[in-house]
């Protein structure tokens, strides 16, 4: 009796500790697993829902289009010169706001200057009401910070006025003191843009704009012989289209004259280099007319008698 005691209760033993193991076995799964299923793991998004843009423009035409509330994390060549675009309506406040996070300090050679700069459509330079619109770090600072803040848009204004109008507006981001060896070296640039007000808030100015500030960007853009014209497309079809909701202007087809089917292949500039070649035979003409000596006329008065005769 006590041997099969012994043995049922070492039997007993086993299984728990076999129970035991597998329970610790199955914790130490699934911890990873409920880790890689928790939201916490996820990668973040910003506030308003859109990824970063990671991607920047060279010039006024090839700016990258920021939509409402996304920003940009574009890491940059030191000297280049880095454009976005982004809309804005009227009644807004929009501010700008850049972070430069430098090369390490081991690869500098002096201190880096960065400007921030804000153009309309009409690419006029508009003027911040507040922020630092240049920011310089030494050789031991790490980063650097700049932003501005427009005036408001304003629905209408004069047109020898600068004010800010609705439309496209262009956010440079470039380097105006560095030194030459420094020229090159990898930054990160970490730019947001930010509005306040809107519709409500725009402001009475008893006129009426006709259409956005926004210029067309079709750089290069040809047309196939013979192709057909498209019908325009409305405003809203062209908002739908374009990032961000911005309008952009259809490009205007050229005028025709009465003589552009006479002289099809031809400029202006033909008929302005000829015409002036012409006027200038003439006026060549007509000088020498006039300047020329006589030959065969006696000259007038006529000269009066030797008092001795003739001495031939």
């Amino acid at each position: 009796m006590r041997g099969t005691y012994l043995t049922t209760l070492s039997a007993a033993r086993v299984v728990a500790r076999g129970t035991a193991v597998a329970a610790v076995a199955a914790l130490a799964l699934g911890a990873p697993a409920a880790r890689a299923a928790s939201p916490s793991a996820q990668p973040s998004s910003s506030a308003s829902g859109a990824a970063p843009v990671t991607s920047s423009g060279t010039s006024f035409l090839t700016a990258t289009t920021l939509a409402a509330g996304q920003s940009a994390q574009v890491t940059a060549s030191t000297g280049d010169y880095l454009y976005w675009a982004f809309a804005a309506s009227a009644g807004q406040t929009d501010t700008v706001k850049v972070d430069v996070t430098l090369p390490p300090s081991a690869q500098r050679h002096g201190s880096q200057t960065w400007t921030v700069d804000l153009f309309d459509g009409l690419r006029r330079r508009q003027a911040c009401t507040a922020g630092p619109q240049n920011g310089t770090a030494d050789q031991n600072t790490g980063s650097v910070s700049m932003s501005c803040t427009l005036r408001q848009i304003r629905s209408w204004a004069e047109p020898w006025s600068g004010d800010p109008l609705p439309g496209t507006y262009y956010v440079r981001l470039s380097v105006s003191d560095v030194q030459q060896p420094d020229l090159g070296l990898a930054a990160q640039v970490n730019l947001q843009v930010g509005s306040e007000g809107g519709a409500d808030d725009a402001q009475p100015e008893g006129g009426d704009l006709k259409a956005p500030l926004v210029p067309p960007v079709n750089p290069g853009a040809t047309a196939a012989p013979g192709a057909t014209s498209a019908p325009s497309p409305t405003p809203a079809a062209t908002a739908a289209a374009t990032p961000g909701g911005a309008l952009v202007a259809a490009p205007t087809a050229p005028k025709s004259h009465w003589y552009s089917g006479l002289f099809s292949g031809w400029n202006t500039r033909w008929f302005w280099t000829l015409g002036g070649a012409a006027l200038a035979s003439l006026a060549g003409v007509g000088g020498y007319t006039l300047t020329r000596h006589p030959r065969g006329r006696r000259p007038w008065p006529p000269r009066p008698p030797h008092p001795h005769g003739d001495l031939s």
